[in-house]
């Protein structure tokens, strides 16, 4: 694919970035020419990953680990965007969450966000301070499921996903008199491993894909591919005008 510029000179950092959403923006960014750090908890898809583009620099990252954290933010350059991608889906209501899961889905999915964001953000304003233009930026994962729209069996994720955009608006608040912008992504039903997991572990796998594919308007699911050049715009400068936004890319779902 034709490499072009859009991330030229930025030091982009991706959670979860081993396979998936996180995997396809983290090459997307690359050929858009950016120093992309790849970072996820599984060595061998990154060192994959680390084979597939140039540009790209992997680290084993468990986002769950404010010290593992603390000491890649004290490694690096300082970023001019992070795409907080890692996250879990707990399958369930109410009654099917215990204290345990409840706390293992805001641990992943808010709380890991919290301490990316802690680490790496006096760095991101410190590089706002000195650049014109679109400053730096910040993509949290949230979902569909957290918008507009409930769904059932997503008691959990969409709670945890529901706290990812007050965050995201709170810190787009904070900082936007800093050169710092905050947006949260909002994908549909994407066609990742996680999504073929949950599918495999259904009573009837057939009947839980069609059912997957039959609430997206479009009529089919999600690549990657369909959601990493949003999170590419959202880097760029060409959103330099956006911020605390909650950004869908669903397919319809919530039209």
């Amino acid at each position: 694919m034709t490499t072009s510029s859009r991330l030229r000179n930025k030091t982009i950092l991706v959670t979860a970035a081993a396979q998936g959403i996180g995997r396809a923006t983290a090459l997307a960014c690359a050929r858009e020419g950016a120093q992309v750090i790849a970072t996820d908890i599984n060595a061998a898809l990154l060192d994959k990953l680390a084979h597939a583009s140039t540009g790209i620099r992997t680290a084993v990252l468990d986002v769950r680990s404010a010290e593992a954290i603390a000491a890649l933010a004290a490694e690096l350059p300082a970023l001019d965007g992070l795409f907080n991608c890692a996250g879990y889906v707990h399958h369930g209501s109410v009654l099917d969450c215990d204290e345990a899961a409840w706390d293992f889905s805001f641990d992943l999915n808010v709380k890991s966000m919290y301490r990316m964001v802690r680490a790496f953000l006096p760095g991101m304003l410190d590089k706002a301070k000195r650049r014109e233009g679109g400053g730096t930026s910040i993509v949290n994962m949230a979902s569909m499921a957290s918008s507009v729209k409930g769904f059932p069996n997503r008691f959990a994720y969409g709670a945890s996903k529901a706290a990812v955009i007050g965050m995201t608006k709170a810190l787009a608040a904070d900082h936007v008199q800093q050169g710092l912008r905050c947006n949260a992504l909002c994908p549909g039903t994407v066609d990742t491993p996680s999504l073929r997991e949950r599918i495999a572990a259904a009573p009837d796998p057939a009947q839980a894909e069609r059912d997957f594919i039959a609430r997206q308007p479009m009529g089919r699911l999600a690549v990657a591919e369909d959601i990493a050049p949003q999170v590419v715009y959202l880097l760029s400068d060409e959103s330099r005008f956006v911020t605390g936004q909650v950004v869908l890319v669903d397919g319809g779902v919530t039209i």
